[in-house]
């Protein structure tokens, strides 16, 4: 497809792990900043749960812990319905260890809903220097409420009737999903086979195919502020502009297999697509 440039809307957020504001304390504000990894603040809990609250509601909760008070924490979580964002939750505070967020969805209708959440502390040593500790949780919830039927709901199918639902809702959702992601990479002529591709939903704490751990612990960290900047805040367009990225699809992350920078795609409500692109610094 021939690019535009009133089109094309690609929305670059370069983030350098070289210096990461080692003797400078930012000022508080609602914000992910990622600075090198404390191995010794853990989260001891993190924890994002769906479950299905009376008739026609979805509970969703998020909790996390850490081992310390931090000087500033911050829970940021997505909901998807069916391979599209369907709200947000968000919490930061100071001096403290925990934090507990929830929201009750009122009137859900049948969906595959998935939830994903990134725990986020910044701890201040005594010396000037900053660190971070970070974990992500997720979970799913098949909800399904058909007409003059009694709304239900399941994690894992356990009857026929549960897994010829969740055959339905996740075949809809995947195909969805693949019509979207090789609709952008078509419109932004993007060379699938040299990245590694993974949907935001599928991320875990593990390697990332051709990384270290530290390495992919720094991906972690700088993806999710820009996707905190650039995504859940609102996607800002090329031309300024920035829209509610309620809507739009799951990202897919691709990641670049010479290590220099990774793609964040996705498609607005209205179909627009959407390419966010990030430098990856060398991991020392």
């Amino acid at each position: 497809m021939k690019k535009s440039s009133t089109l094309h809307t690609i929305v670059i957020f370069a983030l350098s792990a070289a210096v990461l504001y080692y003797f400078q304390a930012p000022k508080v504000q609602e914000s992910i900043t990622f600075f090198p990894i404390d191995p010794s603040a853990v989260f001891t809990t993190s924890e994002t749960t769906l479950k299905q609250d009376g008739q026609n509601a979805i509970h969703w909760e998020i909790n996390s812990v850490l081992n310390r008070k931090a000087y500033l924490r911050q829970d940021a979580g997505f909901l998807f319905a069916n391979g599209r964002l369907q709200d947000e939750l968000n919490k930061w505070a100071q001096n403290t260890k925990s934090l507990k967020q929830e929201k009750q969805i009122k009137d859900a209708q049948t969906a595959l809903y998935q939830a994903i959440t990134f725990h986020h502390a910044e701890l201040h040593e005594q010396n000037g220097r900053i660190f971070s500790s970070q974990a992500l949780s997720k979970d799913e919830l098949y909800f399904i409420s058909e007409n003059q039927k009694r709304p239900f709901s399941f994690k894992v199918p356990k009857t026929q009737d549960e897994r010829r639902w969740q055959e339905q809702l996740a075949d809809e959702t995947n195909r969805m999903l693949r019509y979207s992601w090789n609709k952008g990479i078509r419109y932004f002529s993007i060379p699938l086979e040299n990245y590694h591709a993974i949907p935001l939903i599928a991320f875990n704490q593990q390697t990332i195919p051709g990384f270290s751990k530290k390495e992919s612990a720094e991906i972690m960290g700088h993806l999710w502020e820009g996707l905190y900047k650039n995504y859940f805040l609102g996607i800002k367009k090329q031309d300024g502009t920035i829209i509610s990225p309620i809507g739009s699809t799951i990202p897919l992350i691709l990641i670049a297999k010479n290590k220099t920078h990774l793609l964040v795609l996705t498609e607005t409500a209205n179909g627009e697509p959407i390419v966010l692109r990030q430098v990856i610094s060398a991991a020392d």
